[in-house]
């Protein structure tokens, strides 16, 4: 039998175990080693499954995972995520659709410390949707803001799905995470400019907050929220000068959310429990994925479908563009019924020789496909921030009514997944400028911390 047509069996077996309900982490486990077996032998398929799995989950990198969870859950337990929405809320409530809009700003806020979409979904759910709900938002709207808004934990750094993309495809973290920064916040202005638009034309789906706020009082509201930015800035800002790598940024961010939440009086012994217990089963839960995602990666990567499908792809040689377009459409069918991670890490040994035939940057390439995971997060049938919120707001809101409520932010998310497609620039210009910092560094034999002293001092042009 040939390699190739191994490995589109073993692709469409490990698709039935799942929808079978069988566990991700375990069907491609599974149907990595059988395939080795055939392929190779039962000794290269023990190898792999011990020798390499091991080694890979030694690695590093992945440090980051808990590292940045624990960042998310501190920040959420000590109530962080409440006070920056409390800020957005006081200076745009009395706006129609001001509300929505300010719990765009509380997730994306949020995404920047907590790199989970799910997590970020269920934390602003408890905050913002009966907010709304209390002002007669439509339920439509209330609950779709936030299940949309959820998804920015992906794009906006530090993100999990970012850290496991960099990890497999062996591109950098660092440059990863400025890549999805402009993106991010290009999507959640999408969104906020489309809320305002269809409230100004319908005052009646989003009215605004009838009760007067003062200035001093919005004011006061912007110091509740400096937890998020200071934690943000001392992350991505310590990456991009150069001062610290990934890794560490997670551990520096995971310690700087605890100070704060201590010495701010947030924390209780109890609290601590839970951020921990939380990291623990997630990281647990992600871990698991990757053991199977090793083990299948080797599969694809023997049978040699990545490369049979790159070959095949090469007729397009001058029209990248079409490729890339019928990817789009790939992941977001792959999207209703499979979760990102597992989409991920399945895809990415049969897409990625595919685009490196091509010579696209993969990463660009990377914060497209987390673009394409972001809409499978709220897309129908499966739409895993619907169902997260859903089992928030419980029966307040129909969970047809919340599909609906999604429907004009997945429109929102086609138009950005268009200019990120059509625009390479808007991923790119932060990765490039950090390449070109890091160059300087290097040429002119400077630490980072002393450059920018020297440039602050003015010794430095």
């Amino acid at each position: 039998m040939e390699r190739e047509l191994v490995g589109a069996l073993g692709v469409l077996v490990m698709i039935t175990l799942m929808f079978l309900r069988v566990p991700v982490a375990f069907a491609m486990m599974v149907v990595g080693w059988c395939g080795i077996v055939v392929l190779r032998s039962t000794g290269a398929a023990d190898a792999v499954l011990s020798a390499d799995t091991f080694r890979i989950l030694l690695n590093f990198d992945l440090t980051t995972i808990p590292s940045f969870m624990l960042m998310g859950y501190i920040a959420y337990v000590a109530g962080f995520t409440r006070d920056v929405y409390e800020a957005a809320r006081q200076w745009f409530g009395r706006l129609p659709g001001g509300l929505a809009a300010a719990s765009t700003i509380g997730c994306a806020s949020f995404a920047a410390v907590s790199g989970s979409s799910l997590a970020t979904s269920a934390a602003m759910g408890k905050i913002a949707v009966p907010e709304m709900l209390r002002h007669n938002y439509d339920k439509g709207l209330a609950t779709g803001v936030v299940a949309a808004s959820g998804t920015l934990g992906s794009l906006i750094p530090p993100s999990v799905l970012m850290i496991l993309y960099a990890i497999f495809t062996q591109q950098s973290i660092a440059l990863l995470f400025l890549a999805g920064l402009i993106p991010g916040i290009m999507s959640a202005v999408i969104y906020i400019v489309m809320i305002q638009t269809r409230a100004y034309l319908n005052p009646a789906l989003a009215p605004g907050m009838t009760q007067a706020i003062s200035f001093r009082q919005k004011m006061a509201a912007l110091k509740g929220a400096w937890a998020i930015v200071v934690l943000f800035l001392m992350v991505i800002g310590g990456i991009m000068s150069g001062i610290f790598t990934p890794m560490e940024a997670g551990a520096i961010g995971a310690t700087g959310a605890f100070l704060i939440a201590l010495l701010s009086g947030r924390l209780t012994t109890e609290k601590v429990s839970l951020a921990f217990i939380d990291t623990l089963r997630q990281t647990g839960a992600i871990f698991a994925i990757i053991f199977g995602a090793i083990v299948f990666t080797r599969f694809i990567a023997l049978s040699g479908v990545g490369q049979y499908l790159a070959d095949a792809a090469s007729i397009f040689s001058d029209r990248a563009i079409l490729v890339v377009i019928a990817l789009s459409v790939i992941y977001l069918i792959l999207g209703t019924f499979m979760g990102p991670i597992e989409i991920m890490l399945i895809t990415l040994p049969i897409v990625i020789p595919v685009i490196d035939s091509f010579g696209l940057s993969l990463i660009w390439f990377g914060i497209i496909m987390i673009k394409y995971l972001e809409i499978g997060l709220i897309t129908p049938p499966l739409g895993f921030n619907v169902y997260m919120l859903s089992s928030v707001v419980g029966r307040k809101v129909p969970i047809t009514t919340i599909f609906r409520g999604v429907t004009w932010f997945l429109a929102m998310d086609v138009v950005t997944l268009a200019l990120l497609i059509g625009f390479p620039a808007i991923s790119l210009f932060l990765p490039d400028l950090y390449t070109a910092w890091t160059s300087f560094l290097r040429v002119e034999g400077l630490q980072a911390a002393e450059a920018i002293r020297l440039w602050i001092t003015g010794a430095l042009p």
